[in-house]
């Protein structure tokens, strides 16, 4: 015999699915807003004014206008509204979902302090996505399990390998030159190969 079903139980899974729609139907618009062209940006006048008299708001929205950022926030929207769509993908959509409104809720507090209505909007959206978090507990458990328990280094290490992580991780710190080298040599082969020379030349009058 299938378990029977509160009338209660069942109104709070509707109340988190509507939810669920609710979210992804205002990201979604805002998402897609981005991505046209129809959120960000000023208007010539505001250009034109001296930056002492532009307001943040208007100053926040010039730069916000920028790419990549606006298509990245709005593909981010995008995203995250889609998957609360979808009973598999609701978990991810809420969780990707969940640092970006509190992103926008820091930026409204910051930039759109005249605006009252975001700062109590914002709250309550990042409020229905702790529900629906909240609503999937068990497999959020799951979730925090595998991120939290029984996590180490595959291998154990010697106490002077510890202390030399300093070393490695200031030497890994200058990673991100490799590819920035490789990019210049492909795109300016003659003034890379001139640099690392004026390198060497100023490397080997320090060493003698």
């Amino acid at each position: 015999m299938a378990a029977t079903t509160s009338p209660r139980a069942r109104r709070w899974d509707y109340f988190i699915l509507t939810a669920r729609v609710l979210l992804a139907g205002i990201f979604l618009v805002y998402g897609v807003g981005k991505l046209v062209g129809l959120q960000f940006g000023v208007t010539p006048e505001i250009l034109a004014q001296p930056l002492g008299q532009v307001s943040l708001m208007h100053l926040a929205w010039y730069c916000f206008d920028h790419q990549p950022f606006s298509a990245f926030i709005g593909v981010s929207q995008l995203l995250a509204s889609l998957g609360l769509l979808w009973n598999r993908t609701a978990l991810l959509g809420a969780l990707l979902l969940l640092p970006i409104a509190v992103t926008i809720l820091v930026i409204d507090l910051t930039y759109l302090r005249q605006m009252v209505a975001f700062q109590y909007m914002l709250p309550f959206y990042i409020g229905l996505l702790f529900l629906i978090l909240a609503h999937y507990r068990d497999r959020m458990r799951i979730v925090l399990r595998a991120l939290t328990q029984g996590l180490t280094t595959r291998f154990t290490y010697p106490w002077w390998e510890y202390c030399c992580l300093p070393l490695t991780a200031g030497l890994l710190s200058l990673g991100w030159m490799i590819p920035m080298y490789m990019a210049n040599l492909l795109t300016n082969p003659s003034g890379t190969i001139g640099y690392f020379h004026r390198v060497v030349i100023q490397a080997a009058d320090w060493l003698k």
